[in-house]
């Protein structure tokens, strides 16, 4: 697997701008992916040192909908989650800094 292929986008959630500023980031990433790979993919694209990794499966919720031809109901896809710990002598990731 690519290392541009597992991380997927950045989650920017209320809890996950709370991190940032202690060198956690929050991640969106490919549902194969282990932690090592994880590690690895974040080493190399952002040129920084992790040190620890924490992953979660995320279930898709259902959402009911109303339309003309009645009542639908569809689901959000699942996805895993990573959340990515730096060493403290490492440097932050710049896309982040902007948004502290």
């Amino acid at each position: 697997m690519n290392t541009h292929d597992i991380i997927i986008k950045p989650i920017l959630t209320e809890k996950s701008y709370s991190g940032i500023a202690n060198k956690v980031y929050t991640f969106k990433v490919a549902k194969g992916a282990n932690k090592v790979e994880i590690r690895k993919a974040v080493e190399e694209i952002f040129g920084v040192k992790v040190e620890k990794v924490n992953t979660i499966n995320v279930k898709g919720r259902t959402k009911a909908q109303n339309t003309k031809q009645g009542r639908t109901i569809g689901k959000t896809s699942d996805y895993k989650k990573a959340v990515v710990t730096l060493t403290k002598d490492s440097k932050t990731i710049a896309f982040f800094d902007s948004l502290q």
